[in-house]
C-alpha cells in the first residue's frame, strides 16, 4: 500500500485505493464494448477477428499502463472510434490499399505524433485548424458510424433510385436491433454507468433467448496475435496516397487526443490555476500507445472520454487507469463470449447483420453530435465548411474527403471574407488536396 500511495499519491489527491479500483473498472465497463466493435469492423477490412481483439486489449492495456504509470492520470486508452472506420473503409475498402499498408501508415502516425510531442509542435497544428471544423469532423465522423450502425441493423437498406431506404421491419434480426435501441435509449436516458456495454450484454440476451445468435462459450485461450502482428508493408511508404492516410491519421489522432483530454480535465486533476494543463507525458503514453497497437494489429489507440464514467465515480490517479488496463489484459481471455455478443447474421451471400452491436454504433452517433451546437452557423465563413464536412464525410462514408471538402472550402471562403482568414497551414493543406483531386481524375 506505501508503494501505490507513493507511486500515485492516492491521498494527496483526496482518494482512496478502493475508490481508484471502482473507478478503474468503471471505466472498463464503459469502453468495453469497443473490444466487440473493433474486431469487427476490422476483420471487414480482411483482418483476422481473433488477432484483432487480442491486439487491441493488449495494446490498450499497455497504452493505459503508460498513461497511469507516467503521466498519473485516470485516463484509459483504447481504439478510437472513427480512426478504426477510417482505416477499414476508407483505406481498405475505399482506396484499395491493403490492411498491411493501412498498418503501416498507423505506425508513421504514431512516430510523428511522438516526435511532434517531444518537440512541442501540436501547439501550433491545433492553432491552425478553425473551431467550427474540429466540431464538424467529429460530428461527420459520429453520423459516418450511425449510417453504418443502421445498415448493420437492417432497419436502413439499398434501395433503387433514392440509394437507401427502410429494411424489412419485421425480419427478426431487425427486431432485434429495434430492441437493442430502445434498452440503450432507456439506459443513456437514466444515466445508467455502463449503458453501452450493459445495453450491448442485455441485447445479446434477448438474441440468444429468441434464437437470433449463437452461443459460442465463454471462456477459452486467447487468440493468437501472428495472423496480424508486425505485419507491416513498408514499401508503400512510396506510395503518395499513403501520406495522405498517414496525415489525417495524425490529424485525427491530435485533435481526438487533446479533445478528450480537455474535456474530461476539470474533474481529472488534469487543471492548474483554473488552466488545462496536459502533460507531455500523458500524449506519449497515446503516441506509445498507437505505436504498439499497430504492432500487434489494431487502428489507432488515443485516449477515451468514457475515462469521465471513471472519474465521476471518484478516480483521481493513474492507479484507476492501471486497473482498467489490467481488466483490458483479460479480456481475451473471454474470447467465446466476445464472438457470441458480435456474431453476425447473414441474410445473403453479401448481407450480414449485427444486430447486437449495431445499435451500440447508432447511440455513438448521438453521443458525438452534441458537437454540433458548438459550430456558429450563422456565419457563412463557419456554416458552409463545417456543413460540407458533415454530410460529404456521411454520405460519401469517407473520413478523408469530409476533411477535404471542408478545408478547401474554408480556404477559398476565408479569401473572399472580409471577416477571416486562414492560417497558412490551411492554405497549404486545400491545395495538396486540390492536386490529390486531379491526380485521381
Amino acid at each position: 500500500m506505501d508503494f501505490i500511495e507513493r507511486r500515485f499519491q492516492v491521498r494527496a489527491r483526496n482518494s482512496s485505493v478502493r475508490t481508484e479500483v471502482v473507478g478503474g473498472a468503471t471505466t472498463f465497463a464503459a469502453l468495453a464494448y469497443i473490444l466487440v466493435v473493433q474486431p469487427i469492423v476490422l476483420s471487414a477490412a480482411g483482418m483476422d477477428f481473433g488477432a484483432v481483439l487480442t491486439a487491441s486489449a493488449v495494446a490498450s492495456a499497455a497504452a493505459c499502463f503508460m498513461m497511469g504509470f507516467a503521466a498519473n492520470y485516470p485516463v484509459a486508452l483504447a481504439p478510437a472510434m472513427g480512426h478504426n472506420f477510417y482505416f477499414a473503409f476508407t483505406v481498405v475498402l475505399g482506396m484499395g490499399i491493403s490492411w498491411q499498408g493501412a498498418l503501416t501508415a498507423t505506425l508513421t502516425a504514431g512516430v510523428i505524433f511522438l516526435l511532434l510531442t517531444f518537440a512541442g509542435i501540436r501547439q501550433h497544428i491545433l492553432n491552425a485548424l478553425p473551431e467550427s471544423l474540429m466540431h464538424a469532423i467529429s460530428v461527420g465522423i459520429g453520423l459516418l458510424i450511425a449510417l453504418v450502425g443502421l445498415e448493420w441493423t437492417g432497419i436502413i437498406v439499398d434501395a433503387p433510385g433514392t440509394l437507401v431506404g427502410l429494411g424489412d421491419l419485421s425480419s427478426p434480426p431487425v427486431l432485434l436491433s429495434l430492441g437493442g435501441l430502445a434498452i440503450l435509449s432507456v439506459l443513456l436516458v437514466r444515466r445508467v454507468k455502463a449503458a453501452l456495454i450493459l445495453g450491448l450484454l442485455a441485447t445479446a440476451f434477448l438474441g440468444l433467448f429468441f434464437g437470433i445468435i449463437e452461443f459460442k462459450g465463454v471462456v477459452s485461450a486467447p487468440p493468437s496475435l501472428e495472423p496480424t502482428a508486425f505485419a507491416f508493408d513498408f514499401s508503400l511508404l512510396w506510395n503518395p496516397e499513403l501520406w495522405i492516410v498517414v496525415a489525417v491519421f495524425l490529424f485525427l489522432d491530435i485533435f481526438d487526443t487533446i479533445g478528450t483530454l480537455v474535456g474530461i480535465a476539470p474533474e481529472a486533476g488534469m487543471m492548474k490555476e483554473g488552466r488545462v494543463e496536459i502533460g507531455n507525458r500523458a500524449l506519449m503514453a497515446d503516441a506509445g500507445g498507437t505505436i504498439a497497437g499497430s504492432m500487434l494489429g489494431t487502428s489507432t489507440v488515443t485516449s477515451y472520454v468514457e475515462s469521465a464514467a471513471g472519474i465521476q465515480a471518484g478516480a483521481r490517479t493513474g492507479l484507476a487507469a492501471v486497473v482498467t488496463g489490467v481488466l483490458l489484459l483479460l479480456s481475451p481471455f473471454f474470447y467465446p463470449l466476445v464472438q457470441t455478443v458480435a456474431g453476425g447474421v447473414q441474410l445473403s451471400e453479401t448481407v450480414t447483420l449485427y444486430p447486437v452491436t449495431a445499435p451500440v454504433l447508432v447511440m455513438i452517433g448521438v453521443m458525438m453530435m452534441k458537437r454540433a451546437a458548438l459550430i456558429d452557423w450563422e456565419e457563412p465563413l463557419s456554416a458552409i465548411p463545417a456543413f460540407l464536412t458533415i454530410v460529404v464525410m456521411m454520405l460519401a462514408v469517407s473520413i478523408t474527403d469530409g476533411i477535404a471538402f471542408g478545408l478547401i472550402s474554408y480556404s477559398f471562403l476565408s479569401l473572399v471574407s472580409p471577416r477571416g482568414r486562414a492560417h497558412p497551414v490551411i492554405h497549404l493543406l486545400a491545395l495538396l488536396l486540390i492536386l490529390r483531386y486531379m491526380f485521381l481524375v
